[in-house]
């Protein structure tokens, strides 16, 4: 095998060099120990090592390297996604990320690298072929490692895991811009031409679909054997839930019957087929009757309790207290920290219903003076309002207030401050470490996907009916005397996706999935050229008076729904397409 140093130096080598905390007895070599111009792929893949040190780091070091890069939900410039979309808005005044992609104020020259991950997708493809090309010579002794259920060997389930990393990472690339360059097995070296097409995008998502179906029975099962160690794993879980999301976005709108720029078969399919979706529902009842994920009782212990059955799939975070200390409320000095980063908005948070499931438009009970009230219980998951229970006293959000003195210091825009993902502090005197992941995949998202997908290929059926009811009754909405949970009956089609696609925003908040819905769905002209509003709330004695405020004014143009192909790419790449409406 030819010597190459290079191949190694594409990854990142702090990240390749360290691997994860996770090492095994008798570790034969140790990157730190090697000067890095030795670590080639032959030491890496070694042909004497019958435990596979080195490669098994190296695969660590690509699942500690996978998107997001970062292991924050403030991974946009110190924002979460969500704050660029139609739920949420950064509070920090100035110019920065979330805030040039809330209202496309960027280009194929000058970037938001935070989210438009080219160069890195690439980088961890590149790492994840190397790594199915070369751990065949690596002769892994199975009798030295604790035994593996179904038959499996450790190089199968390895070799498995890195075609599921390399699918994540197309498909992220997928998603955001269309039909992309497939690399298959060839490593590209320094030097090589690298004048390549991009690939359909039919042809993209033929391909992870096919990636996944075909390493799904060589993976791990949930429940994983020795969780401390293996939970961080893809399973066949994982792979399904994988496929399912790419389906389900392929049979959606922007790509599937309204491409953004006609029959281009870079953008999308060049032409309508209702069946995407009958296959999108498979994909994801697939999942549901596999009867090993379920919904957790207490939806705020997905996120903070480990190794429970909603994650199909997560990426490894640690103990701290990150989420509070940069979306927690200001005002609470800076012995117990709070930045209030994330500054949900009016139109997300009327987007809950009453306590009885009824629309707030809809509803009797609704009291605009007391508006928080008799609320849908997911609101106070996913919100600070004023009036809230929060670190042991109660949350002032009015003009004035403790979490909304005014001034030039970073505070709510909107009245709002972000609740979801933070541990139990209601009663607390202080913040303290919470044990927590990054969860890609997990169950309510299945169970969305599969409701969504059937609707839209067959109407509204009972089955639909009863996972909604079940989402709801989680959520602690009010079955009512006729037990529908405020789910009304006999909805047409597009009622119930109007219904579905409302739960989806409510359930999956913060998760990174409205920016890509309003997007899959097409509708992002709408929603994101409206002005977004928040709550200004004045005391007056002891009576305080609700008012919407404007506070922010997105835009959005046709070619947003696809990122630009980095202008270098196009520059050194004469095959390679730009994108509608960037050139």
């Amino acid at each position: 095998m030819k010597k190459n140093t290079n191949t190694i130096k594409w990854m990142s080598l702090p990240v390749l060099i360290l691997g994860l905390s996770i090492t095994m007895a008798g570790c034969k070599k140790d990157y730190e120990a090697e000067p890095l111009e030795n670590v080639t792929i032959e030491y890496v893949f070694d042909p004497r090592d019958s435990l596979g040190t080195n490669a098994h780091r190296f695969l660590n070091a690509m699942y500690a390297d996978m998107f997001p890069q970062s292991v924050s939900f403030n991974r946009i410039d110190g924002n979460l996604l969500d704050a660029a979309t139609d739920d949420a808005m950064p509070s920090n005044l100035e110019d920065n990320d979330a805030s040039r992609l809330a209202k496309g104020q960027y280009n194929a020259y000058d970037r938001v690298v935070s989210d438009m991950i080219w160069g890195a997708s690439y980088k961890n493809i590149r790492a994840a072929t190397i790594f199915i090309n070369n751990i065949d010579v690596v002769p892994v002794n199975d009798a030295k490692f604790e035994a593996l259920p179904n038959g499996l060997t450790v190089k199968r389930t390895w070799k498995a895991e890195a075609r599921f990393l390399r699918a994540l990472a197309y498909f992220e690339l997928l998603k955001r811009y269309g039909g992309i360059t497939l690399l298959g097995e060839r490593v590209l070296e320094l030097g090589e031409n690298v004048e390549l097409p991009r690939n359909t995008y039919a042809e993209c998502v033929d391909f992870i679909v096919n990636e996944m179906d075909a390493i799904q029975d060589s993976l791990l099962v949930y429940p994983v054997p020795s969780p401390a160690r293996n939970s961080h794993r893809a399973t066949k879980g994982s792979a399904m839930a994988l496929k399912a999301r790419v389906l389900l976005y392929a049979a959606s709108p922007l790509f599937n019957g309204e491409n953004m720029d006609g029959a281009n078969a870079l953008t999308g399919y060049p032409s309508f087929d209702q069946s995407r979706w009958q296959r999108a529902a498979k994909a994801a009842k697939n999942i549901i009757d596999l009867n090993t994920y379920a919904l957790e009782e207490d939806v705020k212990q997905v996120f903070t309790q480990q190794y429970n059955r909603e994650v199909l799939f997560f990426k490894q975070w640690g103990n701290n207290k990150d989420i509070e200390d940069a979306n927690g409320p200001f005002g609470f000095g800076t012995q117990i920290g709070g930045q209030g980063r994330t500054s949900p908005t009016q139109e997300f948070v009327d987007a809950f219903p009453m306590i009885t499931g009824e629309a707030i438009d809809q509803s009797t009970i609704y009291d605009p003076t007391n508006p928080y009230a008799n609320r849908d219980p997911r609101l106070a998951l996913n919100v600070l309002y004023n009036g809230a229970q929060w670190l042991a006293t109660t949350i002032q959000t009015f003009e004035g207030g403790r979490n909304k003195p005014g001034g030039t210091e970073m505070q709510t825009r909107t009245g709002y401050y972000l609740r979801k993902f933070m541990g139990d502090f209601e009663n607390a005197g202080q913040y303290s470490n919470v044990q927590r992941d990054y969860i890609l995949f997990r169950y309510t998202e299945v169970i969305l996907n599969y409701i969504e997908a059937i609707n839209e290929f067959d109407g509204p059926s009972p089955e639909i009916y009863q996972y909604l009811y079940a989402l709801r009754k989680r959520a602690g909405i009010e079955p009512g005397i006729d037990g529908n949970y405020g789910v009304g009956q006999n909805l047409s089609q597009s009622e119930m996706r109007m219904l579905i696609r409302n739960e989806r925003r409510l359930e999956l908040a913060f998760e990174e999935h409205r920016y890509w819905d309003i997007r899959r769905w097409k509708v992002a002209e709408d929603v994101m050229n409206k002005p977004l509003h928040g709550m200004l709330i004045r005391q007056t004695g002891n009576t305080l008076i609700y008012s919407k405020l404007e506070v922010s004014e997105p835009q959005f143009s046709p070619a947003m729904y696809l990122y630009p192909i980095p202008d270098s790419e196009v520059l050194k790449n004469t095959e390679m397409e730009q994108n509608p409406g960037w050139d």
